[in-house]
């Protein structure tokens, strides 16, 4: 990759900043982690990562004055866990608040609990996935396995690129144009994940994302 080919992992604050960063540097990305709007604007793509809840990483952005550039990136972005909760209109995940938590509204879907039908809670650990055949999921295998933390889930709908089943099935990946998102930790999948961010650095240098139209 040249030196102009940034990967950008957008600074929320959120824990698992590092592990992100280094996922992608043991693959030979360039990354910067930055919370410069102008920075994150160049960047060849761009990874919003996250945990914790989605009223206090919304408040994070707003507070950083990052929703405005997020929400003109033309690049490819990828949206890891809570990152990818994020750019959905809506989370239930809201806390004390008495309204649902306002989101990115970048892809059209809504957050609400898993219904795990008396599973624990969260739905931690390995499981498998059920790919399309959008280039996030390139020579990624149906049923292969990846590492989910998180109690609450994009349901199944029009901008489903991934499923998985835990109790119910729900969207283990969604996308809409270049905005995508992962509800699993692709940087604690193994060799999976290096597959699935192996792809997503090729995303702005040999091809463009797919809608989930053409996926």
């Amino acid at each position: 990759m040249s030196q102009a080919d940034i990967t950008v992992i957008v600074d929320t604050g959120c824990a698992n900043l590092n592990s992100v960063r280094y996922a992608f540097e043991r693959l030979g990305a360039s990354v910067v982690v930055t919370d410069d709007l102008q920075t994150i604007a160049s960047a060849t793509r761009v990874v919003l990562p996250g945990v914790g809840t989605a009223k206090a990483a919304m408040a994070a952005l707003n507070g950083k004055q990052l929703v405005a550039t997020l929400s003109q990136l033309t690049q490819p972005v990828l949206g890891v866990c809570l990152g990818m909760q994020m750019l959905t209109k809506q989370s239930q995940e809201r806390g004390n608040a008495a309204q649902d938590c306002q989101c990115l509204g970048l892809i059209d879907t809504q957050i609400e609990q898993l219904d795990s039908h008396q599973l624990p809670l969260p739905h931690m650990g390995w499981n498998q996935i059920t790919p399309s055949s959008h280039p996030l999921f390139a020579n990624i295998e149906p049923g292969s396995y990846v590492y989910f933390v998180h109690s609450y889930r994009a349901p199944l709908g029009a901008h489903t690129i991934a499923s998985c089943e835990y109790g119910e099935t729900f969207s283990a990946a969604i996308a809409k144009d270049n905005f995508m998102g992962v509800q699993f930790h692709p940087e604690k999948s193994a060799q999976v994940g290096a597959q699935i961010l192996t792809n997503f650095l090729k995303m702005g240098v040999t091809q463009a994302p797919l809608t989930e139209a053409q996926a």
